[in-house]
């Protein structure tokens, strides 16, 4: 269909995108009237609004800029669409927690139909269609559920010392197969090859490509300009297309495969227990109808969700220990102090070791891997402090071969800036230091945050955050038992500086960077540290 459209076509959608947008600002004006403005913010330019004002690679990075001067709640718009930006908790907590009931909605972001992404839970819109999905995953991830699968995930922690001590050079792989291996585990059953597995491979493609557009800053432009979508692939501009066919065809395969997988291992008596199956199966002995597609929606979001966020966390971590090398020396004293030398940390040495824990949380606080979290939009028009903020409108619009119900046009956009949470000042004195003792009372107790804006707010908070909590505690607590980090060294034998930067989308890691990695133990040791858990 994008073919078969001509240059009338696309100057007639154009020009009904323009009208239909001019049409709903004016109608907004009328609406609310004078005493009711929108929040306050940077000057807009015709036709780009502040899209050139962004930092393309940190947006998170110019919105805190902006609450300097405009404050902590911001409006701006980016080309046709609307964003009201959260830059303090406080705000978040009250608009996004207490009134959760209004602002649990997604925007429908063009790129969500287009690059494949509408299988993922996370960006649903709030009604019956997500409330399904979300009391399965709530039923299978909720903090009494999740503790049945620690012994699975510091079973993969110690896998992870394991591949480290053998190849040390490689350790973004071995974190990356450490996550991916677990959630594959817990939600499919399937047990991954430690290298070049295929499901693993597949779906660390699609996601990672999926990243870079899920955000709004990266749909403005189609959301602006929704003739470009009826460009054949090989017009000059055109080339999203291409990628988008082929994330849509990664990530249906991302969808079906692992399912297939474990069906096929049910219908043969082989499959492993896990989410698929137990739902499967109680479905089976229930006799309740389920449809199929929820059951394949849940497994796929909670494993790309899971996968990315906690593999960028860990890096982030062990680039933390580089750079701050007496918050290692630190959290390893405290954890031979309690463990000592001849075990590893489990989960019952977590409340005697706070400074571990101080660490796990300065982790999340230091870089929060999702800058801006995943956008809300407005049920309802509401009204904060004497500003307006219009609720999301429905429009249906022409993408591919069917009409896409699309938001771009309509309603606020509304971003919680968790990058601008976990920088202020007022809370956390110096917040570009990695410093885990502001956890702590001046009685020396751990306090009472505990950086949960990382997860996200209300309604929408991420279901799968005591899963990701346990597994980072695992990791982080057994790398710190055995293993020393610290900047590598030049043919000159001095130490390489690192600039740390991250990359940009709907989640941040470091770039890659060189260190180096000594083992306190032996490998025979850690072999019979193992073994004491089996």
């Amino acid at each position: 269909m994008f073919e078969a459209m001509n240059t009338p076509s696309y100057a007639i959608l154009f020009l009904v995108a323009a009208l239909f947008s001019l049409g709903r600002r004016l109608a907004r004006k009328t609406a609310t009237g004078a005493s009711l403005p929108l929040p306050p913010g940077p000057p807009t330019f015709p036709i780009v609004g502040n899209a050139l004002q962004l930092d393309s690679v940190a947006p998170w990075e110019t919105y805190m800029k902006w609450s300097k001067t405009y404050g902590d709640l911001i409006y701006s718009r980016l080309l046709n669409q609307d964003v009201i930006i959260i830059n303090s908790e406080r705000i978040a907590r009250d608009l996004l927690d207490r009134r959760s009931y209004n602002y649990s909605d997604r925007p429908m972001l063009v790129t969500t139909e287009l690059f494949g992404w509408t299988f993922n839970v996370g960006f649903f819109c709030y009604g019956d269609k997500w409330r399904k999905h979300r009391r399965m995953m709530d039923d299978k991830l909720r903090s009494t559920a999740a503790l049945a699968y620690r012994p699975l995930q510091m079973r993969k922690a110690h896998q992870l010392l394991i591949d480290i001590l053998e190849a040390p050079n490689e350790f973004v792989h071995h974190l990356q197969m450490m996550t991916a291996s677990t959630m594959m585990l817990i939600t499919y059953g399937y047990e991954a090859e430690h290298r070049d597995d295929p499901l693993v491979d597949l779906v660390e493609n699609a996601v990672m490509q999926g990243l870079k557009v899920m955000t709004p800053e990266a749909a403005a432009i189609l959301g602006a300009w929704p003739f470009l979508l009826y460009l054949p692939s090989w017009f000059p501009g055109a080339g999203f297309k291409k990628k988008a066919q082929e994330s849509r065809n990664m990530l249906n395969e991302m969808v079906e495969k692992p399912f297939e997988y474990t069906t096929s291992h049910m219908d043969s008596n082989e499959a492993t227990a896990c989410m698929v199956s137990d739902v499967l199966g109680q479905i089976k002995d229930e006799g309740n109808y389920v449809d199929l597609d929820v059951v394949k929606n849940v497994a796929s979001t909670l494993f790309a969700g899971a996968s990315e966020t906690t593999t960028a966390t860990l890096v982030s971590f062990i680039l933390a220990m580089v750079l701050y090398p007496n918050v290692q020396e630190q959290a390893r004293a405290e954890i031979e102090s309690v463990v000592g030398r001849d075990r590893l940390p489990n989960f019952d040495d977590r409340d005697s070791l706070p400074y571990v824990e101080a660490v796990v949380r300065e982790t999340q606080r230091w870089h929060p891997i999702a800058p801006l979290g995943v956008a809300h939009a407005a049920v309802n028009d509401d009204i904060y402090e004497g500003y307006y903020i219009p609720k999301g409108q429905l429009l249906l619009f022409p993408v591919a071969d069917k009409l896409l119900t699309w938001d771009s046009f309509s309603g606020a956009t509304v971003i919680a800036n968790a990058w601008a949470i976990s920088q202020n000042e007022a809370n956390y004195h110096n917040p570009s230091d990695f410093n885990p003792q502001r956890f702590f009372t001046v009685d020396g107790k751990l306090n009472d945050d505990k950086v949960l804006y990382a997860f996200g707010f209300g309604r929408r908070i991420c279901v799968g955050r005591h899963l990701a909590d346990a597994s980072l505690w695992a990791a982080i607590a057994s790398l710190l038992a055995v293993f020393k980090f610290s900047k590598a060294l030049d043919e000159q034998g001095k130490e390489i500086n690192i600039e740390p930067q991250w990359t940009a989308g709907l989640t941040a890691r470091p770039f890659p960077f060189a260190c180096n990695i000594q083992p306190t133990i032996t490998m025979e040791k850690l072999h019979q540290m193992i073994d004491q858990f089996a």
